[in-house]
């Protein structure tokens, strides 16, 4: 670990490249670093006392196979992690760089580069990538608090999260298709790309559960989902049948079936765990109140899932083939979070020659993404969560936004929101209104919705 002017560094040596989230958690300030299937060697470093951002590390072992450690922060930061492939001495390295959110560093340099040199001996934490016991000497990390402020109220004005789940991955590949296509490969691209744009989109923020080819339980796939406060859940998968003929799109939420084993196991389960759902704790509610209040919120989440569902069916209708005009439910683990809208989105099937050919199309991948958040913004347009930038701007102006008149302009270098506006002889009000832009800041890459005349 270092300290520079502009940013804290922590580095990781990994014995191979290792799958990891990042996140931030707050009151208190906390930074967290999953690493799947791994296992710490020696001990963390001691951050100096005069480091502007650390006070301090930890780190536990979760579901007996992951290996979290928490760098307990003394301000917000912004995170950014990579990983680094072997150079000279060094073998795999993974890169987590901490910059303040205020945008200055509280330390002198005098400070920074004590920092620096008194830790350089003891800086980097040896990582495993392989599964071992909860190992002497490494404190459980308490999930209550953490679970208790994860669920607090979220804060006015802030961006939509969208959890985009990836599905299968690692030692699951998955479907496989007849050349040999890997449900796994297909799916993280997609993610991948439906994720991009969800960045581009003002007012909205992307969390993609799964980004690399490592394997991620079911129901942790719920937890990072929750872990982000994600206001909408979308897994994507390319389904397979038996018949190769088979083809089509297909969305699915959770069945009532589904949603009921669901309850008795939060509920049987409400003693060793204080989970907040839907902003109710029911750790000290009683069995029959805890069942009311959880099969209400449940409830509306279902109902919710379904209008976001049919949103996304509706859009990929227009796409091409869908394999079932309405949407389908069913009992899907991944589904059964009782608070987070959430659905599961088949593409294609995998196992039909002529869309397993497509779903390798890079080009067909961007119109699945597009289809998928063109059903995203308009559920939020007609339900945005209070607090959010959605809920502020018109849901009438934004779901005619996405109507089929409507075009979409993605920002090239040297494009000015002017320009575009006189391009498409829209009125440059009425651009910023319905991409909720500020002012007339834009960047490269970023997608901007033009109106229909």
């Amino acid at each position: 670990m270092w300290t520079g002017p502009e940013y804290t560094r922590f580095v990781v040596d990994v014995e191979s490249p290792v799958g990891h989230r990042v996140f931030a958690l707050d009151d208190p300030h906390r930074l967290v670093i999953d690493l799947i299937d791994a296992r710490l060697l020696g001990d963390l470093p001691e951050p100096a006392a005069e480091d502007p951002v650390v006070a301090s590390l930890r780190s536990g072992i979760r579901e007996g196979d992951d290996l979290r450690i928490v760098l307990d922060l003394k301000q917000q930061v912004r995170a950014k992690s990579f990983n680094l492939g072997p150079s000279g001495s060094h073998g795999h390295r993974l890169v987590i760089d901490l910059s303040p959110r205020s945008g200055a560093m509280v330390a002198s340099s005098r400070a920074s580069s004590g920092s620096s040199a008194a830790s350089s001996s003891n800086a980097k934490a040896a990582v495993a990538a392989s599964v071992t016991p909860k190992a002497a000497g490494l404190a459980s990390i308490n999930q209550g608090d953490e679970h208790l402020s994860i669920r607090s109220a979220k804060p006015s004005n802030r961006d939509l999260i969208i959890a985009v789940d990836a599905g299968h991955g690692g030692k699951d590949p998955g479907a496989v298709g007849g050349g040999g296509t890997r449900e796994k490969d297909i799916t993280l691209a997609i993610s991948r790309k439906l994720a991009q744009r969800i960045d581009a989109k003002p007012g909205m923020r992307a969390v993609l559960v799964r980004d690399g080819d490592y394997y991620l339980h079911l129901r942790k796939r719920i937890e990072i989902a929750r872990e982000h406060r994600a206001d909408l859940f979308v897994s994507i998968h390319a389904d397979a049948f038996k018949d190769p003929r088979v083809r089509g799109s297909s969305v699915f939420t959770l069945s009532a079936g589904g949603a009921t084993s669901e309850a008795a196991r939060w509920i049987a389960e409400r003693e060793n765990r204080a989970d907040l759902i839907g902003g109710v704790d029911l750790k000290q509610r009683d069995d029959l109140l805890a069942s009311v209040l959880l099969e209400m919120s449940q409830n509306a989440t279902i109902e919710l899932s379904g209008i976001a569902a049919g949103k996304v069916l509706s859009k990929l209708q227009r796409l091409g083939e869908v394999h079932q005009q309405r949407i389908q439910q069913a009992g899907f683990a991944v589904l059964k979070s009782p608070d987070i809208p959430s659905m599961l989105v088949e593409t294609a099937f995998i196992s039909n020659p002529d869309e397993e050919k497509r779903l390798r199309n890079a080009s067909y991948q961007n119109k699945l993404a597009d289809a998928i958040l063109d059903g995203i913004i308009e559920y939020f347009a007609e339900y945005p969560p209070p607090g959010t930038r959605f809920a502020k701007t018109s849901a009438q102006t934004l779901a005619q936004a996405t109507t089929s008149g409507a075009r979409q302009h993605r920002i090239e270098p040297g494009d000015t929101l002017s320009e575009i506006a006189g391009r498409y002889n829209v009125r440059l009000s009425v651009l910023r209104d319905i991409n909720q832009l500020h002012g007339d800041e834009i960047r490269t890459g970023q997608v901007l919705i033009i109106p229909g005349s």
